[in-house]
């Protein structure tokens, strides 16, 4: 294993026992219990169907050569930082993912999370310490709010740092299907990163230098959605913002769930056929000096049918200090954050207690 300090640290907490896991609350229908009810929250009660948000589509394609140098690439720089500087969040065409492999992906979530809990058990974060691994919500602070979900998470990228004794062996093309898809996203998250700092009139790495250099990681996410007989009172994902440069979502292919604040509203993010759902993070409203912004987002639940999503997020190296870029300070902006290392766990910790970690950071 690698020694480097863990931007998803091991954390020191009890968990709680339920009588009941969320799958088996799930399947009986069961009223969730008080750990998982939302009693209050500054961020907006749950609506189950807000209107449907105008999620930008941006197309990737335009941002490499040679068609950069084009007015039609100029016209979608434009249209990208338009959808950063304000929902924080668009929705990628053009990234050259096939639709077959991308179900492919979402089939190799499924047929895990279909395990027998037994075998899904032996990649418990809880034998092997950590978040990474199978498991539910992570207990950090005693009045903390449970999310009614279950997540797979994987260190994918650098690949000397994989726990490879957390990958599943079934099915047994998962991890081979894990590694094509990252490395295709990690390409188009390169792509975007040097597209975003054009928008902004710098040089081309600016962002991308010290967000995805050799030593930066790339997480994957794989989350499961149960049915809830309770869908006004809890949530399969709290109100949180992302402690990332770029979360990439691939959505489930017919179950809408994600819901993200757009002008103090909260708005469905529709599902569209052949797109990647792509959402700011916080590092990257610290870079910009908050010209972007990096959204709130959340995730209800469904009282009839369960829900699938693959969620890969790319974070420093823990040890880089990230802060604002030189060229984005001065007289009219002045630096809106201070520098800071390993954001990643900060943002965990605010978020399991409610908070959003960015305050914690301004000037």
């Amino acid at each position: 294993m690698n020694n480097r300090s863990e931007t998803f640290p091991i954390l020191l907490f009890s968990i709680v026992k339920l009588s009941f896991s969320v799958q088996e609350m799930s399947i009986k229908g069961d009223e969730p219990p008080p750990e998982y009810i939302v009693k209050e929250s500054k961020f907006g009660a749950i609506e189950s169907s807000p209107e449907l948000g105008r999620i930008p589509i941006i197309d990737v394609s335009l941002f490499s050569p040679p068609s950069i140098d084009t007015k039609e690439a100029e016209i979608e720089l434009n249209k990208l930082r338009a959808a950063l500087s304000s929902s924080g969040c668009f929705q990628v065409i053009g990234h050259g993912i096939s639709s077959s492999f991308l179900d492919k992906v979402r089939e190799a979530a499924k047929q895990f999370f279909d395990l027998p809990v037994e075998e899904k058990q032996r990649y418990s974060r809880e034998i092997y310490g950590g978040r990474e691994g199978y498991g539910e919500d992570a207990i950090v602070s005693e009045k903390q709010i449970r999310d009614w979900s279950y997540r797979l998470i994987l260190r994918v990228f650098p690949e000397d740092q994989r726990r490879l004794n957390l990958w599943p062996e079934n099915p047994n093309d998962f991890g081979e299907v894990v590694h094509d898809y990252a490395t295709k996203v990690k390409f188009m998250m390169d792509v975007l990163f040097k597209a975003m700092a054009i928008s902004l009139n710098l040089q081309e790495n600016s962002f991308s230098d010290k967000l995805f250099g050799e030593q930066a990681q790339m997480i994957a996410r794989f989350n499961f959605f149960p049915r809830c007989s309770r869908p006004d009172q809890v949530f399969g994902v709290k109100p949180h913002t992302d402690g990332t440069g770029l979360t990439v979502l691939l959505q489930d292919k017919e179950v809408e769930g994600l819901q993200v604040l757009v002008d103090g509203k909260w708005v469905r993010v529709p599902i569209v056929t052949h797109a990647i759902f792509v959402n700011l993070g916080a590092q990257m409203q610290i870079m910009s000096n908050d010209i972007f912004k990096s959204p709130l987002h959340r995730v209800v639940t469904n009282p009839e049918r369960m829900r699938l999503s693959v969620a890969l997020l790319n974070v420093p190296d823990p040890e880089t200090e990230i802060g604002p870029v030189e060229k984005l300070i001065d007289e009219t902006r002045p630096r809106i954050y201070k520098n800071v290392k390993n954001y990643s766990s900060i943002n965990y910790k605010c978020f399991q207690r409610g908070e959003v970690a960015l305050e914690t950071l301004k000037i």
